[in-house]
């Protein structure tokens, strides 16, 4: 149940209800909704920049140990292979650790959004992790950033 700004509760089925559309009509009106999910928007294209640069320097690394493991002739073949092996587990494990911080990280940013929208009075947005509730968020924010991209298009005079 999502509550509103007039105490009203909807389900997930209600989906985009006319009072939901309502409440955020009036919530978008002085544009200050426009410029937190603009915000938000690029405080999560930093983030996820940042964690993607962090995953692909751990590549490279990974990619030069290999390199470097390659090199060495002196070293019997079955102790390469075990070497080998070992060196490939560690990096499976390292990307696997990395992978599942990134998705930790990115689930507390969208409970970090929701807070924020929820703070700011945006009608349907609370903490919640159940995947309807998140999909209508998602598709209210679609609606805000199209409204708000269509607010800076220049109005078109009458003919």
């Amino acid at each position: 149940m999502v509550p509103s700004a007039s105490g009203r509760h909807y389900s997930s089925q209600q989906r985009l209800s006319y009072t939901i559309l309502s409440d955020l009509a009036l919530a978008l009106l002085d544009g200050t909704v426009f410029e937190i999910v603009q915000g938000l928007l690029d405080i999560q294209h930093l983030m996820e920049r940042n964690l993607y640069n962090q995953r692909l320097k751990l590549q490279t690394e990974h990619r030069d140990v290999e390199i470097l493991g390659k090199g060495d002739n002196s070293i019997p073949q079955i102790s390469k292979r075990s070497q080998k092996d070992a060196v490939e587990q560690r990096i499976h494990t390292e990307l696997r650790m990395m992978d599942e911080k990134i998705v930790l990280e990115l689930d507390q940013k969208v409970v970090d959004q929701q807070s924020t929208l929820e703070k700011a009075g945006v009608s349907g947005f609370y903490i919640t992790t159940n995947p309807q509730e998140l999909m209508l968020q998602m598709n209210m924010l679609e609606l805000i950033r199209k409204m708000q991209q269509r607010e800076m298009q220049p109005r078109q005079p009458f003919p």
